[in-house]
């Protein structure tokens, strides 16, 4: 059974990517070309609810696909290996060739995950598009930013990125709609539903291990919902554990991850590894040795990257090129005159998968050579940049 479940999805994956990604169609044929503002430049400024890995990939992946449009020269992106958007930004505003748009230099905001910074940063950023109109599109980068910016405050053209659940967490009021003509905000309706389904006919768990913040943002991170109801439909008990996760202190956010998986690594066959601030690069070492000693298969929402550091599977990074290239041509129609509410927001990146050997190895895992060849992504080490 586990093969012929094995080779549909293998096959499934194969019809995906050879057709492409998936978007929703919109109306009207519009323009992508680089276009300048009149006799100025597009300016663009940026707000995110604190440091996490994804929101640094997300936002160079975004670049990447305006270069690939010719809205900034081809460069090489400065590397950085904290979760900081900062120096990207930086180097953005100062270092960054192009015609057509400009990365505020004083655009550039983060909450830092604390509620009162929050507060007072989202609304000078509205008072800032309202009174001083310096900005001509905002990224708001994640749940915090966007439930923060998507309302009628404001007019300025805003673009929410990396929202886990963008409909369930109150930014926008359908997929198809974002009920405010300003805002479009990216979503991908099966994407976590897409990987419980895949881990599940992969390892057959009977108890997930799923910990987690238990707050209504924190629900949203993990796709709770999508759990729960998959749970019912494929047969297996949910081991809960909860977190701390938008929280200043990231000591505290880690700590309480670890203790959480301490204790579902007891009582569950597999962990779906959310997203949350204690899930970072100072735990993730830790959160692996737990697992591994425990010989528990993981699964990562985030992605690749925290394959390569030890969790068994996840996603493969590669589907970071093709989202940002939709968050470029979004850009692109909306400086060619497009309302950012007539675009489409549902983009679905292709189902490419990432996998560990070596944490296979330690937990005893043997992958079936069809796992292997839907693989994008295969590490033969943990914290290892060689594939």
């Amino acid at each position: 059974m586990r093969k012929v479940s094995l080779l549909i999805i293998f096959a499934i994956l194969c019809t995906l990517i050879m057709n492409g990604t998936g978007t929703a169609a919109e109306k009207g044929n519009i323009s992508t070309a680089p276009k300048k503002n009149g006799d100025k430049k597009w300016r663009i400024a940026y707000y995110e609810g604190g440091e996490y890995i994804d929101y640094k990939g997300e936002l160079v992946s975004t670049v990447k696909g305006l270069m690939e449009l010719g809205w900034i020269e081809h460069a090489e992106i400065p590397e950085d290996k904290g979760e900081s958007t900062k120096v990207t930004w930086d180097w953005l505003s100062t270092k960054a060739k192009s015609n057509y748009i400009q990365f505020l230099k004083d655009g550039h905001y983060s909450a830092d995950w604390d509620e009162d910074i929050r507060k007072r940063m989202s609304a000078a950023i509205i008072d800032r598009v309202k009174q001083k109109n310096d900005v001509d599109l905002l990224i708001a980068m994640g749940t915090w930013a966007g439930k923060d910016l998507s309302n009628n405050s404001h007019k300025t053209p805003t673009l929410v990125l990396t929202a886990s659940d963008a409909v369930s967490s109150g930014i926008i009021k359908s997929i198809e709609d974002s009920g405010y003509d300003h805002i479009n905000a990216h979503v991908d309706p099966l994407r976590y539903e897409r990987q419980i389904r895949i881990f599940h006919d992969i390892v057959k768990f009977r108890q997930l291990g799923v910990a987690y913040e238990d707050t209504v943002e924190g629900r949203s991170y993990a796709s709770l919902d999508i759990i729960e109801k998959l749970s019912k439909e494929l047969n297996f008990e949910i081991v809960k554990c909860h977190t701390k996760s938008d929280i200043a202190d990231k000591d505290a956010a880690g700590e309480s991850v670890i203790k959480c998986f301490d204790i579902i690594s007891k009582k569950a066959d597999a962990i779906y590894v959310t997203l949350q601030g204690g899930v970072n690069s100072k735990t993730i070492s830790k959160l692996v040795e737990i697992t591994n000693s425990n010989k528990i298969p993981t699964f990562s929402q985030s992605g690749s990257d925290e394959v390569k550091e030890g969790f068994l599977l996840s996603q493969s990074h590669s589907g970071f090129k093709y989202v940002g290239l939709f968050h470029a041509q979004t850009i692109g129609k909306v400086f060619n005159g497009a309302s950012p509410r007539q675009l489409t927001q549902i983009f679905e990146g292709p189902p490419k998968i990432a996998i560990n050997l070596k944490t296979a190895e330690i937990i005893g895992f043997n992958p079936p050579m069809i796992l292997l060849g839907a693989a994008d992504e295969i590490y033969n080490n943990i914290g290892s940049t060689q594939q």
